[in-house]
């Protein structure tokens, strides 16, 4: 008797990046953004389309004025109008396809376009800035998630450490899983998610954009008010009256009133009292302590461990001390006895009031995460024929670039390197590819002249009324939430070998 096998469904290829997966009707590709549906290849994410429903009815001004009356404020998406994203667009791969939309809009009497297109990175990467004095790591120093190198430790700013995580030698220039969790890890923050990481003999970490860090276990509160020698400038005059010393515990300038030119300034006597360190200029000291997790980001842990020697030819007893970390989380008094040694004391209310002081002027700890790419050719491709005319036009600020609607920053030199905050761009505008590379939306505005000159696809422009229909994601300037993508008819399948 003869068997009868059942047809297995037809499969269509996709052809939305280098994977190229055969995918099944009814399924995903690998990347859980395209599927079969009879037949067709569909976009599950929806097209996005941002509006200023909060706008109070001000005048758009259009891209690059030369109307002397009117200033271009430099929001291209502040207006009642609509702004196309490229939130859900689709990508240009294989590169020789226009964006996948091109669209044409007038505004105030000034014919824009706008090109759209997912752009696939390998050469991309996140910066993370952490508000804290804490010691994270040391610089250089990798950053792990699932035990995976995924990025380094870089150089420290003014109150905040920060991370380099990503690039292309993360990606596709080690193991095949190192690739998969740092691509995890940069499309979890990008899309404004948790991220727990290690640093390599350092603090462990959970990063989310907006959010305060967690280190160690502790949830940061305050990002340090300056350096120890900053904190004594600011705040000199208010301790004056009340205390005779105050060293304020700092990872990178211990300052000491008495020494420093403010204290010098208000007539304060030397105290006597000499911190461990090296001395920079008076006043300021550097490497008082190894880097931790203690007072201003130090080691110390018990505040007088700072106090090298008291000079008793110019201390005296009754001298009133104060030790404070650049975030007054952390402070201590103490009163000099007959013997000069530092005993506790009561402090005083106004005494406590500084301390106060410092903390309200702190900003709150948070995490910033900035993607950072740059335009390849699928992306300038997409615009022009002749690719080089694009950059060309966005370094002489004829076109402007955005990312989900997100002003971009355009770095100097050569190509369009770009970085932009993730905060400002809708939520869940990052997706992947299963190279891996992160999939990240772009968007190229200028005039329609202009675009004629640059040699773009004119062919392929489309009016914006044509493309607005209820299936499109519509989002407020600045709206996070999360809007739900229609998934349940489609199951998810690693097929791209098949």
């Amino acid at each position: 008797m003869a068997v009868r096998r059942r047809k297995r469904p037809e499969k269509i290829r996709c052809d939305a990046c280098p994977v190229m997966c055969y995918i099944a009707d009814g399924q995903s590709g690998a990347c859980d953004r395209y599927a079969n549906h009879s037949g067709q290849l569909v976009r599950l994410d929806p097209l996005t389309v941002i509006e200023n429903v909060s706008s109070k009815g001000g005048q758009a001004v259009p891209f690059l004025s030369t109307d002397e009356e009117c200033e271009w404020s430099g929001d291209i998406v502040g207006s009642e109008r609509p702004f196309i994203t490229a939130i859900g667009a689709g990508t240009t791969y294989p590169d020789y396809k226009p964006a996948p939309f091109i669209v044409s809009q007038d505004v105030d009497g000034v014919d824009m376009v706008t090109v759209v297109t997912e752009g696939i990175f390998s050469y991309c990467g996140v910066k993370v800035k952490i508000d804290t004095d804490r010691h994270v790591g040391e610089e250089r120093a990798a950053v792990l998630a699932e035990d995976e190198p995924v990025g380094h430790v870089t150089t420290s700013e003014y109150g905040s450490k920060m991370l380099s995580l990503g690039g292309v030698e993360h990606l596709t220039g080690g193991s095949k899983k190192e690739g998969r969790v740092t691509c995890d890890t940069l499309l979890n923050l990008c899309n404004g998610e948790a991220v727990e990481m290690q640093v390599e003999d350092g603090a462990n970490l959970v990063v989310q954009a907006g959010k305060a860090p967690v280190i160690d276990g502790e949830r940061e509160s305050l990002m340090r008010v300056g350096c120890g020698s900053a904190a004594i400038g600011m705040f000199a005059r208010q301790w004056q009256p009340h205390v005779d010393e105050v060293i304020v515990v700092d990872d990178h300038i211990t300052g000491v009133l008495t020494e420093h030119e403010a204290g010098k300034q208000l007539g304060m006597p030397l105290a006597g009292i000499r911190v461990t360190g090296r001395r920079s200029t008076p006043g300021r000291y550097f490497q008082v302590a190894d880097a931790g997790t203690g007072w201003g980001g130090t080691s110390i842990k018990e505040p007088l461990d700072v106090v090298k020697r008291i000079d008793k030819r110019k201390a005296w007893s009754g001298l009133r001390l104060l030790l404070v970390s650049t975030t007054g989380e952390q402070w201590a008094y103490y009163v000099l006895d007959n013997e000069l040694i530092p005993r506790p004391a009561q402090i005083t209310e106004p005494l406590l009031e500084t301390t106060e002081r410092i903390a309200e002027n702190c900003e709150p700890s948070i995490c910033s995460v900035l993607f950072m790419g740059g335009a390849g050719g699928s992306l300038r491709a997409g615009v022009t024929d002749n690719p080089v005319r694009l950059t060309h036009s966005v370094r002489s600020a004829l076109t402007y670039v955005s990312c989900g609607g997100a002003k971009a920053y355009i770095w100097p030199g050569g190509g369009i390197t770009f970085m932009v905050d993730v905060l400002e761009m809708p939520a869940n505008s990052f997706g992947y590819v299963p190279t891996p590379a992160l999939v990240a939306p772009v968007e190229f505005t200028l005039r329609h002249s202009d675009f004629e000159r640059l040699g773009g696809h004119v062919e392929a422009v489309q009016q914006l009324a044509s493309i607005l229909h209820p299936d499109i994601r519509t989002v407020a300037v600045g709206e996070r939430s999360p809007d739900p993508v229609n998934r349940q008819n489609f199951s998810w399948a690693r097929d791209a070998s098949d």
